[in-house]
């Protein structure tokens, strides 16, 4: 069986600290059994591990995620990357394809999908496992993983089962209730209704013969290609709702959606992160501070305070859901990243008279982790090394660079930089377009980078 998990979406729930390009499953505050912090990626890869499902794994994600998920996962993970952001069934028709053409995988083989960032128990991937033969003995064209449910929620959706005698391993899908009140939601659990956890599974070649259907590549490449036309459409809508033969495992054990402050609070080891100091008269108060000035709450309860270069939250936790509601209009750049070789945290943002702008970023390279050799067409740039010792190279020329150090790049230049030891340098850019996608990058592995310019010299 191959695992498919899907990573995407901004998190609007859980702003200020999960952005466009840091969605909530990358946000470290759970803690592991070494009391270490830990994101929900990170959590659920480790759990794959010790089940032995991560060397069947693959993530499907969004380019602007690829870093990210590289730097949490040690670039653990095979990654298959949508070049823009559609839905989960142009995600799926992607991944499979990739599986098919790529990994040349059986149309019998059984792809199970889920989302990267579920809060679960290990036994629960244990329960991921049963699909394959749940597939296989059914002949069901698509599997579920059903979740006993806890209290009538509004938040989930339901699968309602069809009433069978005994206690089989699976049982035939009757119907979907997306999101029923509460009073309608304990009405189906007494019906014996299910939590959908979006957890499912089908044999490739199902999925292959719905592209075939739609007129729509099989073959990766060819797919990758069309990717920007097919339709912005979930799984669910497209293929799950349309299908007839389905079964459904329960799953009695632990499982929680943490989207939201409320939930995500919930399950967090500790009360604050970061600066600051909560009043022992503050009850149930959650303070979360990724800036390096001090916040106080004082005198307050049921509050969830969380701070990031991107903005400030303070926040009834039962109102929190709301938040959504209020940042969606908000479309300010990431001012706070992860990237494969460490970190930027954007300072200050200033346009000027005539079009130039002015952008201020404090930058962290991991000891032994470089940038790639690139220029820019519309920027010039200041570094000031504040930290650590490198490696630097400009037009061709190598030079050791350390903490004082101030490098000017104009635009045009080919650069790059590898840390020694841990590096931080505030980057002053200054022209027209200060976007990420000003960058031309020639070479990104380091070793490639020095034969280059070993070769230069040597012609």
């Amino acid at each position: 069986m191959k695992l498919v998990l899907l990573s995407g979406g901004s998190g609007k729930r859980l702003w200020p600290l999960s952005n466009d390009a840091r969605s909530k499953q990358f946000l470290k505050v759970l803690e592991n059994k070494e009391n270490n912090l830990e994101s929900m990626v990170q959590r659920v890869w480790r759990q794959l591990k010790s089940v032995e499902l991560a060397n069947s794994s693959v993530i499907a994600t969004s380019k602007s995620q690829v870093d990210m998920i590289n730097s949490q996962l040690s670039s653990e993970a095979s990654l298959i990357v949508e070049p823009n952001r559609r839905d989960t069934f142009p995600a799926i028709a992607l991944a499979a394809s990739y599986i098919y053409t790529i990994q040349k995988a059986s149309l019998d083989e059984v792809i199970a999908i889920l989302p990267v960032d579920p809060y679960v128990d290990d036994q629960f991937f244990t329960r991921v496992k049963d699909l394959e033969e749940a597939v296989q003995r059914s002949n069901a064209q698509i599997a579920l993983i059903g979740v006993s449910p806890t209290y009538p929620s509004s938040k989930y959706g339901y699968i309602v089962p069809i009433s069978e005698k005994g206690s089989r391993e699976y049982r035939r899908v009757s119907r979907f209730t997306e999101k029923p009140s509460e009073e309608q939601a304990a009405s189906l659990i007494e019906d014996g209704a299910l939590w959908n956890c979006g957890v499912f599974a089908f044999k490739l070649g199902y999925v292959i013969s719905i592209l075939e259907e739609k007129g729509l590549p099989t073959d990766y490449e060819e797919l990758l290609k069309q990717y920007g036309t097919l339709p912005k459409i979930s799984f669910d809508y497209e293929v799950v709702e349309k299908t007839k033969d389905i079964v459904v495992l329960p799953y009695n054990g632990y499982w929680k959606d943490l989207g939201t402050w409320n939930t995500l609070t919930e399950e967090m080891a500790t009360s604050q992160i970061g600066k600051g100091v909560i009043s022992t008269d503050s009850e149930n108060v959650h303070l979360i501070n990724e800036l390096d000035i001090p916040i106080t709450v004082l005198g307050s309860s049921n509050l969830i305070v969380a701070a990031s270069p991107d903005g400030i939250l303070v926040s009834d936790k039962d109102a929190s859901p709301r938040i959504k509601e209020l940042v969606g209009e908000f479309d300010n750049r990431p001012m706070y990243e992860e990237r494969r070789w460490g970190w930027y945290r954007v300072l200050d943002y200033t346009k000027l008279e005539e079009g130039k702008e002015v952008l201020t970023k404090r930058i962290g390279i991991s000891a032994g982790k470089n940038l790639s050799y690139q220029l820019h067409d519309y920027r010039d740039e200041v570094w000031t090394i504040i930290k650590g010792k490198g490696e630097f190279i400009l037009n061709g020329e190598l030079r050791t660079i350390e903490a004082g150090d101030v490098l000017q790049i104009k635009s045009g230049e080919k650069h790059a930089v590898k840390a020694v030891t841990d590096l931080e340098i505030i980057e002053v850019q200054t022209g027209s377009q200060l976007v990420e996608e000003d960058i031309v990058r020639l070479f990104i592995n380091w070793g490639e980078i020095e034969e280059y310019i070993l070769g230069m010299k040597r012609a």
